[in-house]
Order: C-alpha cells, then sequence, then structure tokens
C-alpha cells in the first residue's frame, strides 16, 4: 500500500476535526455514547476524505512513449562506432547574415 501523500494527510485531518466539532455542537449530545458515535462517524467521513484526494500522476502513456522516444539504450552505445556516428548526431551550426537582421536605431 502506498504511504499517503501530505495532501492526504491534512484534508483527512481537517475532515475530521471540524466534522467532529460541527457534529458535536449540532447534536448538543453529552453522553458518552453519543460522542463516541460522533467520533467514530468523523474518524470515517475523514478517512473517506483522505483516500479519494487524487493522487499526483506520475508520466502518463503519452509523456512515457515521447519519453521514450528520444533515450538511447544503453546496449546501443556499445555496439556503436563513436568516430563515425558522432557527426551525424550533432545538428549543425546556424549562422545568421546580417541583411537577415537589420539593426534599427
Amino acid at each position: 500500500m502506498p504511504r499517503p501523500t501530505a495532501a492526504q494527510l491534512a484534508y483527512g485531518s481537517a475532515t475530521v476535526i471540524v466534522s467532529t466539532i460541527a457534529m458535536l455542537l449540532l447534536s448538543q449530545t453529552s453522553t458518552g455514547l453519543g460522542v463516541a458515535v460522533i467520533s467514530a462517524a468523523a474518524l470515517g467521513l475523514g478517512l473517506l476524505v483522505a483516500l479519494t484526494v487524487p493522487l499526483p500522476r506520475r508520466r502518463g502513456r503519452h509523456a512515457a512513449a515521447r519519453a521514450g522516444a528520444r533515450t538511447v539504450p544503453a546496449d546501443a552505445d556499445a555496439h556503436a562506432d563513436a568516430g563515425a556516428d558522432a557527426g551525424a548526431r550533432m545538428p549543425e551550426a546556424r549562422t545568421v547574415a546580417a541583411a537577415e537582421h537589420p539593426v534599427h536605431y
């Protein structure tokens, strides 16, 4: 089971505290049994809220596929000739002519 995130702990704890206070004030109970029932209900509600907080998403299928397309397998470098293949991987240097980008004063 994954560990709860900080958001899950915060939302769950806040729900337990606020719902306990609200239910105790609304019900105006003073018996021990009433307080126990309200406390159990608040704990259950807090657990429900904590479990339904959306988890942070990891990379989706599309992002992982794009990242995988850009990576080179580790064994590919062992078989490739570094000297012959290095020039093919490097992009050409771009030069900018002065006439293309005139400077206006």
